[in-house]
């Protein structure tokens, strides 16, 4: 993946189908501005699955972590690992 471009919301609009063809066939991320400041990013389909896979191993591998560490500390006051997960799910 190259380095992302920077183009404000209404070039966006203007050439979205050129944003989308540099996203997907160049790999090349845009970062959209709205009155100077970041708003969003348009990545490609390939990469955004490609970050969710690594967000979904990120949080798996977090989770069984903190498994080990509640199974090594002892089972008194513990919760099933699925109610665990999904408490710390809805904190965010």
């Amino acid at each position: 993946m190259t380095e992302p471009a920077t183009e404000p919301v209404t070039e966006v609009r203007k050439h979205l189908s050129e944003t989308i063809d540099r996203a997907c066939r160049h790999e090349t991320p845009t970062i959209i501005m709205r009155r100077g400041q970041s708003e969003a990013v348009l990545p490609g389909i390939e990469e955004y699955h490609r970050l969710c896979e690594a967000a979904e191993r990120s949080e798996e591998e977090w989770l069984n972590r903190l498994a080990d560490q509640a199974e090594s500390e002892g089972t008194e006051g513990s919760v099933p690992m699925e109610q665990m997960a999904t408490l710390l799910r809805s904190e965010n």
